[in-house]
């Protein structure tokens, strides 16, 4: 079999470009040999069968919290006894820092093949972290790994592996990072997870396309699989749950990197920057829902002629193809000239948004640059924009308005006070 090292994609023959992710010369050989199957007609062994009901344990009493709220907003409350979770994200973006941070509170065994003892003892030092509560290992080979948390699982109380990229099984005979090595490491600790009650957390790399480098099936290993993404030129971080067995998928944690670490936000206007008192065209502040909480994010638009036969569309922080759609019902209902001007759509603070609820600020946003008129001072919009030009309520409008008028807001639009996008055009 050849294996695309991108994807996992197999083919019979060596293609030279992957028919699945695009890459070329990412076909790589593997040979798996067959295992040699013995006492056939045998009887079966013998299974061990449990009624859940006479079982007393429950996740509720299994949590143990990080100390760090953010994260346990994400995970549900806390990680799981037996617990395997995969931690995803761009090179440099902080994975390896939020997870060292979780030594304030609860006693770590970290696992390094990317990082030297004193590489990470000055981390923790510049961090602050009592070092009294940080074992560590550079060991890669995954059967020692195993042997070597079992001999302190009593004295700690998380796993962190940095990362699954760089361990290997000797056996196998194929270097560290290949698919076959990646997937029978994940499944050895996954095994020893669920047979010692010990929680581990698996940091691994991404590719260029954002997905976690290895075989797909390495996310269906595991019980969660966070994302930490973020912009590195922006002190922004979130924590995403792209998969959670024990907890919800819809919550985010969000974070402030700074030069003593990962500061925990709770602030919900954190994304919003206020330039002075006097307003500016082109700038809208959303109301949206994150997981069960609402955040209050700015979008900014530009519009500038354009010379070209197909105008510009650059967007950032937002769905492209959510922006062409807004850009149709302005162009049919509000009768922009639309055609000759590129436009440049950004969420302030490197936030990416895909609520609906901020529909209706996009809009608003557009019409202000066209126009050139500033919003009025203070105000916020929330609403999703129909196709044919009408403003539908969104999930926790009730508690986005509420948290609105606590937060200072003057001028709350909704549904309720705006009921098509040409009721736009009366705010400037």
């Amino acid at each position: 079999m050849f294996i695309c090292s991108n994807c996992g994609y197999g083919s019979q023959s060596w293609l030279g470009k992957c028919p699945q992710c695009g890459q070329w010369n990412t076909m790589k050989r593997v040979t798996e040999e067959k295992p040699k199957i013995k006492g056939i007609g045998r009887k079966a062994k013998k299974i061990t069968i449990t009624n859940l009901q006479k079982t007393s344990s429950s996740t509720k009493k299994n949590r143990q919290p990080t100390g760090l709220y953010e994260i346990d907003r994400v995970l549900g409350g806390g990680f799981i006894n037996d617990e395997v979770a995969l931690v995803s994200g761009e090179p440099g973006i902080g994975k390896s820092t939020l997870l060292l941070q979780l030594a304030k509170n609860i006693k770590l065994f970290y696992l390094s093949g990317e990082e030297s003892l004193d590489q990470i003892r000055n981390r923790a030092e510049r961090l602050k972290l009592p070092l009294k509560n940080i074992l560590f290992s550079s060991t890669i080979e995954t059967n020692t790994i195993i042997s070597a948390i079992d001999q302190v699982k009593n004295q700690i109380n998380l796993v962190i592996i940095d990362s699954i990229q760089t361990l290997t099984i000797k056996e196998l005979g194929s270097p560290s990072g290949t698919i076959s090595q990646i997937r029978e490491s994940t499944k050895r600790l996954v095994e020893y997870a669920k047979r010692a009650k010990v929680p581990i957390f698996i940091i691994g790399h991404i590719t260029k396309e954002g997905i976690v480098a290895g075989p797909k099936t390495l996310e269906h290993l595991v019980d969660c699989v966070l994302v930490f993404e973020g912009n590195k030129r922006s002190p922004f971080r979130i924590l995403r749950a792209k998969k959670n067995r024990f907890g919800p998928t819809d919550e985010i944690g969000i974070f402030t990197m700074k030069s003593t670490g990962l500061t925990e936000v709770i602030n919900p206007t954190i994304f919003i920057k206020d330039e002075g008192i006097k307003p500016v065209s082109g700038k809208a502040t959303v109301g949206i829902i994150e997981g069960k909480r609402p955040l209050f994010v700015q979008i900014e638009a530009l519009a500038v002629s354009s010379f070209l036969a197909m105008p510009r569309r650059v967007v950032k922080g937002m769905n492209y193809n959510k922006i062409l759609l807004l850009l149709a019902v302005m162009r049919k209902y509000l009768h922009l000239p639309l055609d000759k001007y590129d436009l440049y759509l950004n969420v302030v603070g490197g936030l990416k948004i895909t609520s609906p609820a901020a529909d209706l600020g996009i809009v608003a946003s557009l019409l202000s640059i066209f126009k050139n008129k500033p919003l009025p001072i203070k105000s916020v919009f929330s609403g999703e924009v129909g196709l044919l030009g009408e403003i539908r309520e969104i999930y926790g409008q009730e508690k986005i308005t509420k948290e609105a008028k606590r937060l200072g807001f003057k001028k709350i639009f909704t549904a309720k006070k705006i009921n098509r996008v040409n009721d736009l055009l009366s705010l400037l």
